[in-house]
């Protein structure tokens, strides 16, 4: 008799953690710094002194910087909440998440979206969540969250909201 079998039927399993980094596709970084590397020859256009180096010293270390920042965001489930970037959503909160495809995404973001919707969207993520809200003091109706494993993301979020 194997020794999962003699655990207790009313033990609860631990709900799954999920964490994700909202990073940029590898063809940005070159593309990006190629931009910067552009603007800078062109700034430069053969001059002498600081005007030979000064572009590129200010532009490809900028273009670095605002790289960095458009992949920093992080979508995370853990201790009962829901989190996307410096936001925090307890899962008490959510009546449900739904899954989006791309199609799904644009549908629910298009002309007719709700305007205190709560959204943290990245075009060069293809699917997203919509997590629907059940909090009659916030106006937020729901909120739309851009993540690679939109199906991982709806199961962690409804796992955590089960076990509070």
């Amino acid at each position: 008799m194997s020794s999962s079998s003699s655990a207790p039927a009313s033990r609860v399993a631990p709900a799954r953690e999920y964490s994700e980094r909202l990073t940029l596709p590898w063809w940005a970084w070159p593309a990006g710094l190629a931009v910067a590397g552009l603007l800078a020859a062109e700034l430069w256009l053969g001059a002498t002194g600081v005007r030979s180096w000064l572009p590129f010293v200010v532009l490809l270390p900028a273009a670095v910087a605002a790289l960095a920042w458009l992949g920093r965001i992080r979508v995370a489930v853990r201790d009962g909440e829901l989190r996307v970037d410096d936001a925090h959503l307890p899962v008490r909160y959510v009546a449900d998440v739904v899954p989006l495809d791309a199609a799904g995404r644009r549908e629910v973001l298009g002309v007719g979206s709700h305007p205190l919707a709560f959204v943290v969207q990245r075009p060069w993520v293809g699917g997203a969540v919509q997590v629907v809200l059940d909090d009659p003091a916030d106006p937020t109706p729901f909120w739309v969250v851009s993540t690679r494993r939109p199906v991982e993301l709806a199961a962690a979020i409804l796992a955590a909201r089960d076990t509070a």
